[in-house]
């Protein structure tokens, strides 16, 4: 059975992206591979210009992966933890212990540097993981669901700590399943189905490439119900989709220019135009389009006799 098939992807240094798809459509595999921890049957796959199968260990020095799941040494405290960490990847004797503060510090766990690993929570545990990642200071992060089985808080928590590191000129690639919290975070995504993947790139133009359609609000000092008639009678309107007296939220299938006419007539019109605001499609409609449509592809399971 094929785990991925012709995965063709960029990620542009400095942006985080997005790897989603179910589980089981390949994410892991796809990241094993780029962290050097499985073999490609074909293809090549580069870290910052460097192959991951004939140099899989000046890739290593490029990266920190964090893992779905990773194993934890419960007799060490979290300082030791990092410490050791830190040793194993290489890092100057003399620069640990600054560089371990200084991750505890990102991560909001300065007040736990003595308390034993085994004792954290699951969400402190994948932020002390984080942390382990950057002891040697890559520009690269590979995190493969980083937020699985977090809670609310703890997802809100890894999810500012990665825009940070974006922030930093980290580039990021996560996996997750989680979409809400990727859309917010990420500047593209790969969406993959069935090992393969079915878009690439920023939402915005995956959802207009998807659909052809943009998504509008409208708002108006009044008089919204009127505007949603007018509206309603546009060739390039193609869907009316909320209306109340102030507001009006449509789709629409025109290009910049029909845009710029069709403000430049309603407010000849006499409405009274507070904002024009294009809203990005959901994340969640977008995933939920995309793989319906590549699963309408693929042949039907054969039934059982």
């Amino acid at each position: 059975m094929t785990a991925v098939h012709s995965l063709n992807f960029d990620v542009r240094k400095g942006t985080v992206f997005g790897f989603v798809g179910e589980n089981g459509a390949g994410k892991t595999t796809t990241l094993s591979i780029l962290a050097t921890l499985m073999l490609p049957t074909s293809g090549r796959a580069y870290i910052n210009g460097m192959e991951v199968t004939t140099e899989p260990g000046m890739v290593r020095r490029q990266i920190g992966f964090l893992p779905d799941e990773f194993g934890v040494y419960d007799d060490l405290s979290v300082r030791e933890y990092l410490a050791f960490y830190g040793t194993a990847y290489g890092v100057e004797p003399a620069l640990i212990d600054k560089r371990a503060a200084e991750l505890l510090h990102l991560v909001n766990l300065e007040d736990r540097s003595e308390v034993l690993v085994n004792s954290l929570s699951r969400g402190m545990k994948q932020r002390l993981g984080l942390a382990r990642s950057l002891m040697h200071d890559p520009p690269v992060l590979i995190l493969d669901e980083p937020a699985s089985g977090l809670d609310p808080r703890s997802r809100i928590e890894m999810r500012e700590i990665i825009k940070g590191l974006r922030e930093q000129g980290k580039t990021v690639l996560i996996s997750s399943h989680i979409l809400p919290e990727l859309a917010d975070m990420c500047d593209e995504i790969g969406i993959i189905q069935r090992g393969t993947l079915v878009a690439c790139a920023s939402v915005e133009v995956v959802n207009a490439r998807v659909s052809g359609k943009r998504h509008f609000l409208l708002e108006v000092m009044s008089e919204g119900h009127q505007l949603a008639e007018l509206l309603s009678r546009k060739s390039k309107v193609t869907e009316i989709l909320k209306v109340d007296e102030n507001k009006v939220e449509f789709l629409f299938a025109g290009s910049e220019a029909d845009q710029v006419e069709l403000i430049h007539e309603l407010a000849m019109g006499g409405f009274q135009l507070k904002t024009f605001q294009e809203l990005g499609g959901s994340l969640e409609e977008l995933f939920l389009r995309l793989t319906a449509e590549e699963d309408a592809k693929a042949e039907p399971i054969p039934k059982m006799a």
